[in-house]
Formats: structure tokens, C-alpha cells, sequence
């Protein structure tokens, strides 16, 4: 037990959680050893402008990085980069990586992430991208030429924004949804149908209720053909059809049944065992239940509490989740929870691009999507957490 104490604190994972999870630690006195585990051979980095900035060439790689070299020398933060986690022996406290070295830990963060959910049809070809990393964004920059073409398959958010940055890059987009309106599990087919006319609007080709059957090429995807008979000639292809827990890795250790369930402060089953970002299942207090959220503030927000566990502090009731997407030079925010809605109540005007879009369940807010709308966002997070936090307390007072 003494030799994993002074192990100190291994990470693994090169992301947003795990970035924040070090530099909380380190801000908050934490003198031990700090090891951050990267499957990459790239620091930890931002990953939203990877469809944005980052493809459309107004960011550079380095602009991205959370940190420069030298803040992880000054903070003695050790960068395993290159390295992945491939098993965990909790009861020996040591994580495997490929090749069978095995690292020991006092505390462990698994912040593994996700990882982008595969097509077979589209497998083995080079011209096909989930474009998760650096090195997938540059790859796609150099294909998106003017005049070139490029098939999208997904609507959601990540779909969306790349689509927005091709087509400012002169880029002919064909957009293939397999739904009948884009995101209508998560928002709803109101809204989802604004953001297929948004996308129609500029120019982008949306094929819905559209379902890939095979690719044609050798080597490199020529033509797509789907389900209808319909074929989509492209250059480059992109898949944006969702991700899943990155946990194989975990199998085994008890933490491998689907995403990481955690309480609020990101405390798993095991001892000395957290987790945040895109990997855990977090407790939501206000709802009663775990609720993993694929979103940037959550993963900076869950790092930051799982080191004030590991510290033996208490890190606050967690804020609502809530993200933010960039298209056609729009700011489109989201807070709250709108899976759990049965009603939609939109204010403002979606022709023109300026309204909100209120859910709520048994008329309860529970979420927000707004268009232009910053200042609506702040007022519902508050309404939210107001009307469960007080209906919580009706709840203590019927029960004394």
C-alpha cells in the first residue's frame, strides 16, 4: 500500500477532464507526484475547434493546446504521451498500458473519454474521418478544397459544424441524416427541423430519413449508396453518428458495464478511483439519477471536483450541464437536461434566427436552447436550479 501512496496520482486520459483535474491539484496545494497518461502524442488540447477554428484554418495547433510545454515543467506534471491505458488491476492499484508496462497509483482519474461510433461500410478507406483528433483535423483541412466534395453522415452537433465550416471554405456539403429531423431524440422535432432549414438555408444538401448502405472505392471512398438507391459522389467523407464511453479498457475491474458511474464529486465504486468527462455517468441531484453529458463544461467542471475529492474536499452541487455551438457565425447555447421535457414553448422568431426554445416537464423547466439569446440561458439555469432546489426542500419539509 505504501508503494501505491507514493505512486501519487496517476491520470488517465488526455483530455479537458484531465487538464483540469491537474491543474486544480496543483492549485490546491497538492505537492505529490502528478502523471497524465495520453494516449496522443499531442499535450492535452481543446477538442470543439477541431470542427471550427481549427478546420476552417483560423486556429494553429498550438493555439489549442490548454498548456504550454512549460507549464507542465513548472508544475511538475508528468506528460506520458503517446502511452495508453489498456487495463486497470484495482486491487493491485496499477494501470497496464499497450505493451504490458504497468504503472502504480495512490488515487487514479480515468478520463479516457469517448470514442466515435464506426460504420463498417465506411472502414479502411483514407478518405474517411470521425475527426476526434489533431492529426484527423489536419488530414480533412488539406482534402477540403474549393469545389471539392464532402459527405457528412450525422446531423448532430459535430456533424453540423463541420458541415457550416466546409461550406465557408467553398466546399460542396451533402449532409445524411438517418433520422426524419436532426437531434429530435435530444431537442425535440421542433427545434431539429429549425436546424435543418438553418442548414438548407445555407446551401448545405440534407438527405434525411437517409440510411448509408455501402461505399464504393478502392482505397478512397468515391461514391456512397443508400438504402433508397440514391448515390452521393464525394471526395472526403466525415461520420458524426455519435460516440461511446471509451471503458474496454477497463474490463474486468468492475467499471466496464457501460460509463462510469460516479457521484457528484466523481467518487466511483472503487477506492481511490474517480472519474469525469466523457467516460463517467455523473449523479445529478436535481433529478435524482445518473446522467452522462458529452459537453466541454462538463468535463472541465467534473476534473476540477474529482481533484477536490482526491484532496479531501468537498466540491459543490455540480452546475447544470450546458454547451455551446457555432454555425453560420450564430451562437447557438443549450442548458439543462431536454431529454426529460414533454413540452416545448419557443419565444422569439426562428425565421430570423433570434428566439429560445423552453422545455419543461409537467410545467417544470428542466432546459433551454437559444439563438442570439445569451442573457435567456443565464435566467433559465437560474429558474432550473431555483424550482428543483426549492421543490427539494418542500419535499424535506413534507417528510419532517
Amino acid at each position: 500500500m505504501s508503494q501505491a501512496r507514493d505512486a501519487g496520482i496517476l491520470i488517465a486520459g488526455g483530455g479537458l477532464a484531465a487538464q483540469r483535474c491537474a491543474e486544480t491539484l496543483r492549485a490546491r496545494g497538492c505537492d505529490g507526484r502528478i502523471r497524465l497518461l495520453c494516449a496522443e502524442p499531442e499535450r492535452p488540447y481543446d477538442r470543439p475547434p477541431l470542427s471550427k477554428g481549427l478546420l476552417g484554418g483560423s486556429e494553429d495547433a498550438a493555439e489549442v493546446s490548454y498548456r504550454a510545454p512549460q507549464w507542465y515543467e513548472d508544475n511538475a506534471v508528468e506528460l506520458l504521451l503517446g502511452r495508453r491505458a489498456m487495463g486497470l488491476d484495482p486491487a493491485a492499484r496499477t494501470v497496464e498500458l499497450a505493451g504490458g508496462e504497468t504503472l502504480a497509483y495512490g488515487k487514479l482519474l480515468i478520463a479516457t473519454g469517448s470514442e466515435p461510433r464506426r460504420l463498417p461500410a465506411l472502414d479502411g478507406f483514407e478518405n474517411v474521418t470521425a475527426l476526434r483528433t489533431i492529426a484527423e483535423a489536419r488530414g480533412l483541412r488539406q482534402r477540403l478544397l474549393p469545389g471539392s466534395r464532402l459527405a457528412i453522415v450525422g446531423a448532430g452537433f459535430i456533424g453540423q459544424e463541420v458541415a457550416a465550416t466546409a461550406l465557408g471554405l467553398g466546399v460542396e456539403v451533402t449532409l445524411i441524416e438517418a433520422l426524419d429531423v436532426p437531434l429530435a431524440p435530444i431537442l425535440g422535432e421542433q427545434v431539429g427541423a429549425w436546424f435543418a432549414r438553418l442548414h438548407t438555408d445555407e446551401g448545405v444538401r440534407l438527405l434525411l430519413s437517409a440510411r448509408l448502405e455501402a461505399a464504393c472505392g478502392k482505397g478512397r471512398v468515391e461514391e456512397l449508396r443508400l438504402a433508397d438507391g440514391r448515390r452521393i459522389e464525394c471526395d472526403s467523407v466525415v461520420v458524426g453518428v455519435g460516440v461511446a464511453p471509451a471503458v474496454g479498457w477497463l474490463r474486468g475491474s468492475g467499471l466496464d458495464a457501460g460509463p462510469v458511474h460516479t457521484d457528484a464529486a466523481g467518487r466511483t465504486a472503487l477506492p481511490d478511483v474517480f472519474a469525469a468527462g466523457d467516460v463517467a455517468a455523473a449523479f445529478e441531484p436535481r433529478f435524482g439519477q445518473h446522467a452522462r453529458t458529452e459537453h466541454w463544461d462538463a468535463a472541465a467542471r467534473q476534473g476540477a471536483a474529482a481533484a477536490q475529492a482526491m484532496l479531501g474536499a468537498f466540491p459543490g452541487t455540480p452546475p447544470l450541464p450546458s454547451f455551446w455551438s457555432d454555425q453560420y457565425g450564430l451562437r447557438v447555447q443549450y442548458v439543462g437536461h431536454a431529454d426529460r421535457a414533454d413540452h416545448v414553448l419557443i419565444e422569439g422568431d426562428p425565421e430570423e434566427r433570434d428566439f429560445a426554445a423552453l422545455f419543461s416537464r409537467g410545467g417544470e423547466p428542466v432546459a433551454a436552447l437559444a439563438v442570439g439569446r445569451p442573457r435567456t440561458i443565464a435566467q433559465m439555469r437560474r429558474r432550473i436550479d431555483e424550482t428543483y432546489w426549492s421543490k427539494g426542500k418542500e419535499q424535506e419539509a413534507r417528510a419532517a
